[in-house]
C-alpha cells in the first residue's frame, strides 16, 4: 500500500512541480526519490538502487538520442540563420493566406512524422518555419508547441502504415504489419485530424477575441533587412530529411535518422551557404538547445526507470492487464495507463504487450484489431504534462511554460487520442 501511494504521490508531485515550471533536472529525481524511500528501493546498496536506477534510465536515453536532438537541433538553426525558415515562412503565408498559419504547421509536421522521422526531431526542424508563420500571422506563440504537437503524435504518429514506433512495436508482440486494421485506422485518423484541428483553430481565435498576440522576445531571429533564399531551398533539405529516413528505416531503423539528419544539415548549408549570417553562433545555439532539450526528457525517463522498479508498479501492470469486460476496452485502458504512468506511449505497449497480447488472442481478440488499439490508446495519457516530447517540444525548443502551453497541448494530444481510441473500439464492435 505504501509503495503505491509513495507511486502515484511522486507522479502527481512530478506533474505539479512541472506545471509550475521547476526545473526538471531537481524535480524530476526529487519525485523519483519519493518513489523510491516509499518502496524501500536503496539509496546507494545493492544491485537495483536508487542512484544506479535514476542514472541507469538518464544515460541511456542520451545514448540513444544524443545524435538525432544535436542534429536536429543543428538543422532548425541553420534554418533560422540562413533565412530558410523565413522565406518558407512567406511562401505559404502568400499561397494559403495568414489565417493557415496553424494548418501549415501542422501538414509540415504531419508530412514529416509519417515519413519517417521521429516525433522529437520534428519540432525542432519545423519549430524555426512555425514561429516565422505566428509572427507574420500574429498569433499566440504559447499555441506553437500545441500545433507541432498535433501534427506530430497523433492522428500520425500511431495509424496504419506510419513508421513511427508506437505503430511498429504491437508487431512484435502480436505477428501483425503496419497497416493493420487499417480500415478502422484511416476513419480514425480522419475525425483526429479534423476534431483535433477545428478545436485548436477555435482555441487559438478565441485567445485572439481576447487580446493576444504574437509577442517578440530578445532572443528571437532579428528581422535584419536582408535578401531571403528561394523558399525551395529550405524545401529541399526537408524533402532530404523525409527521403533519407524513409529510404533507410527498415534497414537502420532508429539509426537511419542519423543519416537523415545529416543529409538534410548538408543539403541546407551547401544550398543556402551565401546566407548564412554566423554560423559559429548557430552551431553554439544549437549545441546548448540540444543538451538542454535531452537532459530534459532523460531527467523524466530517468523517473521512469525508478518507477518500473517498485512494486506498485507491478501490481499496477498486473491489475491493469487483467481488467475484466470487453477485451478491447480493457487493452486501451492498460495500454493508457501504464504509458501515463512511465511517460511513455511506446513504454506504455512494451510493458503492457506481452501480458495482455497472449491473453486476448486466446480469447479470440483479433491481433490486427489489438494491434490498432494498442497503438491509438498509447498516444493518449502518455502526454502528461511530465512526458519527454511535451516537456522538450514546450521547455526545450518552444521556450514557453508549461502553464501557458500546456493546456492547448493536453486537448490535441490527451483528449483527441482519447476520442480516437473510443471510436476504433466502437467500429471494432459494431461492425
Amino acid at each position: 500500500m505504501l509503495s503505491m501511494i509513495g507511486l502515484i504521490g511522486g507522479l502527481a508531485l512530478l506533474i505539479i512541480l512541472t506545471l509550475r515550471g521547476m526545473n526538471l533536472f531537481i524535480s524530476a529525481p526529487l519525485c523519483a526519490l519519493v518513489v523510491a524511500l516509499t518502496s524501500q528501493v536503496p539509496l546507494f546498496i545493492g544491485e537495483t538502487n536508487f542512484v544506479t536506477g535514476y542514472m541507469s534510465g538518464f544515460t541511456s536515453f542520451i545514448a540513444a538520442w544524443f545524435f538525432m536532438f544535436l542534429l536536429g537541433s543543428i538543422f532548425g538553426k541553420f534554418m533560422e540563420d540562413t533565412g530558410a525558415a523565413d522565406s518558407v515562412a512567406k511562401w505559404i503565408i502568400d499561397k494559403l493566406g495568414r489565417k493557415q498559419a496553424m494548418l501549415a504547421v501542422v501538414l509540415a509536421c504531419a508530412i514529416l512524422t509519417y515519413g519517417g522521422v521521429s516525433v522529437f526531431v520534428v519540432a525542432f526542424s519545423v519549430y524555426p518555419m512555425a514561429l516565422s508563420l505566428f509572427k507574420d500571422a500574429n498569433l499566440p506563440r504559447r499555441f506553437i508547441p500545441a500545433a507541432l504537437a498535433f501534427g506530430s503524435v497523433t492522428f500520425t504518429m500511431t495509424s496504419a502504415g506510419s513508421p513511427e514506433i508506437q505503430n511498429w512495436i504491437p508487431i512484435q508482440f502480436l505477428g501483425t504489419s503496419p497497416y493493420a486494421a487499417w480500415e478502422v485506422s484511416l476513419v480514425v485518423a480522419i475525425v483526429m485530424a479534423s476534431f483535433g484541428y477545428w478545436w485548436l483553430k477555435r482555441m487559438i481565435l478565441r485567445a485572439v477575441a481576447q487580446g493576444e498576440h504574437f509577442e517578440e522576445r530578445a532572443d528571437d531571429p532579428k528581422n535584419i533587412a536582408r535578401k531571403l533564399p528561394s523558399p525551395i531551398s529550405g524545401l529541399i533539405p526537408l524533402l532530404v530529411v523525409l527521403g533519407l529516413s524513409f529510404t533507410f528505416h527498415e534497414s537502420l531503423k532508429q539509426n537511419a535518422l542519423i543519416i537523415a539528419l545529416l543529409g538534410g544539415v548538408l543539403s541546407l548549408a551547401i544550398i543556402n551557404h551565401r546566407y548564412f549570417q554566423n554560423i559559429s553562433q548557430a552551431l553554439t545555439d544549437a549545441s546548448t538547445g540540444a543538451l538542454v532539450a535531452i537532459g530534459n526528457t532523460a531527467a523524466v525517463v530517468g523517473f521512469g526507470s525508478i518507477a518500473k522498479v517498485t512494486p506498485a508498479f507491478e501490481q499496477a501492470v498486473v491489475i491493469m492487464t487483467q481488467l475484466p469486460g470487453n477485451e478491447l476496452i480493457g487493452a486501451a485502458i492498460a495500454v493508457s495507463v501504464i504509458a501515463g504512468l512511465t511517460g511513455s506511449a511506446s513504454g506504455g505497449q512494451v510493458i503492457a504487450l506481452p501480458f495482455i497480447g497472449p491473453h486476448y488472442i486466446d480469447a479470440g481478440v483479433s491481433p490486427d484489431q489489438l494491434h490498432r488499439i494498442a497503438a491509438i490508446s498509447s498516444g493518449a495519457l502518455d502526454s502528461l504534462p511530465h512526458n519527454g516530447y511535451v516537456v522538450t517540444t514546450i521547455r526545450g525548443i518552444c521556450k514557453e511554460t508549461h502553464q501557458a502551453a500546456y493546456w492547448p497541448v493536453a486537448a490535441v494530444t490527451v483528449v483527441v487520442p482519447l476520442i480516437g481510441v473510443a471510436l476504433a473500439i466502437g467500429l471494432f464492435i459494431w461492425f
